[in-house]
């Protein structure tokens, strides 16, 4: 199936029922602007619905889409830069742009056949227009299937939002749509403020965190801008019993980190590592440790280098992978992010970094619940996809659910590589030792 099969619409601007207050504005956070090069693209795939007349359902879709989005403000402004040089959102109801398509064939036989760049036709997006006030900075793309089925790509500035937020979006989306009432709004509040008593002189920052914000930052390597590498992306799906196996082969209590340690040590072999491993940091969500609300919108998505014991791993080196893991996931507590927020406040810089573009990325998106989205009774997505692009340097690892019917510890990894590496790793001894489903790649 190719592009040609796509048959694109229509394309519009959907805007909320509701103007926002009159000159309201929203700073950005110190975690947003970090992320201004990167994006974030999600499809979620439905099954038919009863109505199968074309057009019916993105007609309902488009109009409570205008209701749920006179909740999210931010969702409908426009970038706009402030007195001091950082952005800023202006509500003024500018709306999100809407692609309407349609393609042959049906929901599960494109499912049969998805790769990497069939998926991301899916899902529109457009890079920041020269003008960025006139740029929209969130986008929904409806396709059809002409036999059966339905395909929504979402996406958006990876500055507004995180991937728990985006899917917090959609699910809100769903629920306006299934019931007419949002279940869970939004709350639109600064990270938690500078800790005005932290006077303690013998309190030493967490330097190993802020070093490794400070180095990338720094880093002013021009090697992603001219990228030409062809990366391709797989789904692995490991079911519960082997994700299990892999936390007893691992000594590991935790379904991610016994499979971020698997998959950095397959990914190193593959790279071509003899002795050791290659460089990795974790990416974890941080609301829990801040105190943040659930239905906090924004970014709050942390980065952290995982250090391993060289001389370990020749023993054991699946299980001293998994427990490098687990040391960095313990590091990330309230006091250490604290420490990092209130560096990167006092340390300003002129150009944002490419949080991706440097180490092998692991991030961990196992508390999203995507399946819980329901536009209409009974139909739950059949699969999820998740992009945090652009993709460069080592490549990324996206931990993520699997859908509830596969059970609680079952885990789908969404991995990009170059082509010739992603093609190694899906014949790794280690990986087909646990037996996943290739869904994709």
């Amino acid at each position: 199936m190719t592009s040609e099969m796509i048959t694109y619409i229509c394309k519009r601007t959907v805007v909320s029922t509701k103007p926002a207050q009159a000159g309201k504005c929203n700073p950005l956070s110190v975690f947003d602007r970090l992320m201004e090069k990167n994006h974030i693209r999600i499809v979620y795939y439905f099954p038919s619905t009863r109505n199968g007349e074309p057009g019916v359902v993105t007609k309902k879709l488009r109009e409570s889409l205008s209701h749920v989005l006179t909740c999210f403000p931010i969702v409908t402004g426009r970038l706009q830069k402030k007195d001091d040089g950082h952005w800023m959102i202006k509500c003024n109801d500018a709306g999100v742009r809407m692609v309407e398509a349609r393609t042959q064939g049906s929901v599960e036989e494109w499912l049969k056949n998805v790769n990497r760049d069939k998926e991301l036709m899916l899902v529109t997006w457009e890079d920041m227009f020269h003008k960025p006030y006139f740029w929209a900075t969130f986008y929904v793309q409806l396709t059809e299937f002409e036999e059966g089925g339905l395909a929504i790509g979402f996406s958006c500035s990876h500055l507004l939002a995180d991937p728990t937020s985006a899917t917090m979006f959609v699910k809100a989306w769903a629920d306006t749509t299934l019931a007419g009432t949002m279940l869970a709004p939004p709350f639109f509040h600064p990270l938690p403020p500078p800790r005005l008593g932290n006077k303690n002189p013998n309190h030493n920052p967490y330097t190993d965190l802020i070093n490794h914000y400070k180095s990338t930052i720094d880093d002013r390597s021009p090697a992603f801008t001219n990228n030409i590498t062809n990366y391709v992306t797989a789904t692995l799906a490991f079911s519960g019993p082997m994700v299990q196996a892999c936390m007893l082969d691992t000594s590991r209590p935790s379904p991610f980190e016994a499979m971020a340690g698997l998959l950095w040590v397959c990914v190193s072999k593959v790279k071509g590592m003899k002795q050791g491993l290659i460089s990795m940091s974790i990416c974890l969500d941080m609301r829990k440790q801040l105190g943040l609300d659930k239905g906090f919108f924004g970014n709050c998505l942390v980065y952290n280098k995982v250090h391993h014991a060289e001389s370990l791993l020749d023993k054991s080196e699946l299980s001293e992978a998994a427990r490098a893991v687990g040391e960095s996931v313990t590091k990330m507590n309230n006091e250490r992010i604290m420490d990092l927020i209130e560096w990167l406040e006092h340390h300003d810089y002129e150009f944002p970094p490419l949080m991706n573009g440097h180490d092998l990325i692991c991030a961990n998106l196992e508390d999203l619940d995507p399946y819980a989205t329901l536009f209409e009774e009974g139909f739950v997505p059949i699969r999820v996809s998740y992009y945090v692009e652009p993709v460069f340097g080592i490549g990324q690892i996206l931990v993520l659910q699997s859908p509830p019917s596969e059970g609680p510890l079952s885990r789908m990894v969404m991995v990009t590589l170059p082509a010739d590496e992603l093609s190694k790793l899906c014949d790794d001894d280690l990986i087909l030792r646990f037996n996943p489903t290739i869904l994709m790649g």
